[in-house]
């Protein structure tokens, strides 16, 4: 109600237009990565069945895309899924299913990711989803493989601790076949092998969290160790480009450190 009558009465527009013009000359964080939290509660709030949070999520992510372009971003990396999520509910982890499919095949037509000539790419344990969504993704990363502009991470079926231990694997077969010398092993080429190892820029310079939660979960284990957290008390469905604003506000505020 008050949210309702605020927008109404343009406070909400000014109020964004002010944190942009606190940010907009400021150094803005490259490669954001987002832990898109709180759809279920944000639908047990009003009473509905869990996927159609999950659904009101997913459509949020364009107006975050858009978001990201203004703000310059070159890299996104969000957190859809994680390897837990198959804990959930068989009903409802279908419902995901079916929406993440439904959502690539859009990528595939999506307009916005051609012209802005964003690569797009699904990161983590992808051979444990569907054989459906596994053959979309592929379709989705070939047609934007050329792009270099921008990326777009979607971690699905991802886990941190899994990210190292599969990238741990590639190089032990690597030393294994001798194709590799254990002397070579350093974090440079251990870079080379994570879901990441695409980007020319693999560590997140934020990361944000929604729903109030303040805690990574497993996150980009690596890439996150020097990177700058908000955590925000918002369910992801109601996140709003001031929300984002005043994250970028927050890491331009901070004095980074690469160390202790």
């Amino acid at each position: 109600m008050l949210e309702g009558l605020l927008s109404l009465l343009g406070i909400y527009k000014l109020y964004e237009k002010w944190l942009w013009f606190q940010v907009k000359e400021g150094k803005k964080p490259e490669h954001v990565a987002i832990i898109l939290d709180g759809n279920r509660r944000w639908a047990a709030q009003k009473a509905l069945i869990p996927w159609i949070g999950h659904r009101r999520g997913a459509n949020k992510i364009d107006d975050l895309m858009n978001w990201c372009m203004e703000l310059d971003v070159k890299f996104m990396t969000l957190y859809a899924f994680s390897t837990e999520n198959f804990r959930r509910p068989k009903k409802e982890v279908e419902e995901i299913m079916k929406l993440i499919e439904e959502k690539l095949y859009a990528i595939l037509e999506n307009k916005r990711i051609h012209d802005n000539k964003i690569r797009v790419k699904a990161i983590g344990r992808v051979d444990l989803l569907p054989k459906s969504i596994q053959e979309v993704i592929g379709r989705v990363e070939e047609s934007t493989s050329l792009y270099n502009d921008r990326f777009l991470n979607v971690a699905l079926a991802y886990g941190g601790r899994a990210e190292i231990v599969d990238a741990t694997k590639k190089i032990a077969n690597k030393v294994k076949n001798g194709e590799l010398k254990t002397e070579k092993i350093n974090e440079k080429l251990f870079e080379k092998y994570l879901y990441t190892a695409h980007m020319p820029r693999q560590d997140a310079d934020l990361i944000i969290r929604t729903s109030g939660e303040e805690r990574l979960s497993g996150f980009l284990s690596w890439q996150s160790a020097y990177s700058e957290l908000c955590f925000v008390d918002v369910n992801w469905p109601d996140f709003r480009y001031i929300d984002l604003l005043r994250a970028v506000r927050t890491y331009q505020r901070r004095k980074r450190r690469f160390g202790k």
